[in-house]
């Protein structure tokens, strides 16, 4: 009788698993490492690398199934990913050596460092008497809190010299701050030099002749700032996924360089409402600006000059009061870059 009734057992779970072997399979089931990544700011011209390295496969042959999202600031995108809302992050290494000086155990590691030039700024009005560092001094400025320029101005303003004591500063809205400038409610705003130059074309302003930018790298911040971070536990648990991820972005990037209007044209995908001409502008000044340091001939895009990124956590930790000074190996790794016959070693 048991037999039987095992016997019984055993023909229908086969004839379940024949049935369900004919069924398509989902996505999901064909082994794909979903992952989710918050990117710096609205999609724009520089997120362009992205967007292609999902429209052109390279995420799928990487076995990743990857989800992305706008951001609202590069210092934002680092919490975002020490909170585990995310696993992946397009944020600034600046707040993530913050975060790992006071908080080593939430730190997220970065993978694939982008941005190599520092492009933090204080925008003003060329009309304004505002023409050095020192003279932000007594002024109200505004910016969005989880911006990247504004969490390290306590940092610039022990750099150049300013005394904080008496500017005030106004948070609002990312969207809100080229109006905010523009309409004399702030005498300065935070921001990267290029974000603000472009949007305040859009709105209507010429930024070559309206606005002036008093630059974080004028005054000696010698910083790297923008990378590609992941949560330690991601790095740990599925280096392949890191690596896979890594390698498909270093793609997207050889193929923007290859074809701007392309890349553009994958950013209008998802918001189509962009200039094309602009943000392709925007993306041009992004490559020239942010990412073309002189030592990318040497290190490739993605990595890092060691002595240059040791000094660059220095003067965070010093010119923020922080607890400790973490080791460079908790902030950044080789571990995930591709191979060195892929890497880019010129831009334009």
């Amino acid at each position: 009788m048991t037999k039987g009734l095992d016997r019984r057992k055993l023909l229908k779970t086969a004839g379940a698993m024949a049935i369900a072997s004919a069924l398509p399979m989902p996505a999901i089931a064909a082994g794909k490492t979903k992952l989710k990544m918050v990117l710096n700011w609205r999609y724009q011209g520089p997120q362009a690398w992205f967007f292609l390295a999902q429209d052109n496969g390279y995420f799928d042959e990487a076995g990743l199934d990857v989800t992305m999202d706008q951001g609202s600031g590069s210092g934002a995108a680092v919490g975002k990913v020490a909170g585990g809302a995310y696993d992946v992050g397009f944020g600034d290494v600046n707040a993530l050596i913050r975060l790992a000086a006071t908080k080593p155990e939430e730190a997220p590691i970065c993978v694939y460092q982008m941005y190599n030039k520092p492009p933090f700024t204080v925008a003003v009005l060329a009309k304004s008497d505002i023409k050095t560092a020192k003279d932000l001094e007594g002024r109200k400025l505004g910016g969005a809190a989880s911006d990247g320029a504004l969490k390290l101005f306590p940092a610039f303003a022990k750099v150049a010299g300013i005394d904080t004591s008496g500017i005030e500063i106004l948070n609002f809205k990312p969207n809100l701050r080229e109006q905010m400038l523009k309409s004399e409610q702030v005498e300065g705003v935070f921001g990267y030099v290029n974000t603000i130059r472009f949007s305040a074309k859009l709105s209507g302003m010429d930024p070559d002749k309206d606005i002036r930018f008093i630059s974080y790298g004028d005054y000696g911040m010698d910083l790297y700032s923008n990378g590609v971070m992941v949560s330690k536990a991601l790095a740990a648990e599925n280096p392949d996924a890191v690596k896979g991820l890594v390698r498909a972005i270093n793609k997207g990037v050889a193929d923007t360089l290859t074809d701007m209007d392309a890349a553009i044209d994958a950013v209008a995908k998802r918001e189509a409402l962009i200039n094309k001409e602009i943000e392709k502008e925007r993306l041009i000044a992004t490559l020239e600006d942010e990412m073309g340091h002189p030592e990318l001939a040497k290190t490739g895009l993605g990595n890092v000059d060691p002595v240059r990124f040791k000094k660059a956590i220095d003067l965070v930790v010093e010119a923020n009061d922080l607890p400790r000074t973490p080791a460079m190996d908790e902030i950044f790794t080789t571990a995930f870059l591709p191979p060195e016959d892929e890497r880019i070693y010129k831009l334009l």
